[in-house]
């Protein structure tokens, strides 16, 4: 019926949503763009991602914006998305704050700029209590990274052999906590 709201009932809804963020390098190049100018398009496609999540009851999203492969990118691309993650922080955060949206990082911080690694950490910080949608920013993250990090850490705490499950790791990974995603989304 024309002019009827778009519903769809709440059990249809998936609780958590993963987007791998990739191809806007190449939709650029495909346009005569450089890389960088999709890697901005997507973080505009991103913000009505989020808003559209936080309106139909998302309760987790989980964004793949960065991986550890991705520092072997020409250094020009690296930087530029650094200055991206940045710009986007300094942006959105109100907004994201504003919408209920509580941030959390996965992956590893230690090699981001030092400021940028304080940007990040306290917008962590000036979310952690809201609550009507949790974004999961995997920036510097990778799957088998967040396995040996895991695994370090198990081992760190001396726990035996015989005691690691698929629970206890569970507890490890930087998404203890976070239910597996529902849906997963990959962009290209």
């Amino acid at each position: 019926m024309a002019g009827t709201p778009f519903t769809i009932p709440p059990e249809k809804i998936p609780r958590h949503v993963a987007m791998i963020m990739d191809g806007n390098g190449r939709w650029a190049l495909s346009r005569g763009l450089p890389r960088l100018a999709g890697h901005k398009a997507g973080t505009e496609n991103l913000r009505r991602v989020i808003r559209s999540s936080v309106e139909f009851g998302v309760k987790y999203l989980t964004i793949y914006a960065f991986s550890t492969e991705n520092w072997g990118r020409p250094p020009e691309e690296v930087k530029g998305l650094m200055f991206i993650l940045e710009d986007v922080i300094d942006r959105e955060l109100a907004e994201l704050s504003k919408e209920g949206v509580q941030l959390r990082h996965i992956g590893r911080l230690e090699r981001l700029p030092p400021n940028l690694q304080e940007k990040v950490l306290d917008a962590l910080d000036a979310t952690k209590d809201n609550d009507r949608l949790v974004l999961n920013v995997a920036f510097n993250y990778g799957g088998r990274d967040e396995i040996i990090n895991a695994i370090q850490h198990i081992m760190k705490d001396g726990v035996p052999p015989e005691e690691v499950t698929d629970e206890l790791v569970s507890r490890y990974l930087y998404t203890a906590g976070t239910p597996d995603p529902d849906l997963i989304i990959r962009t290209s």
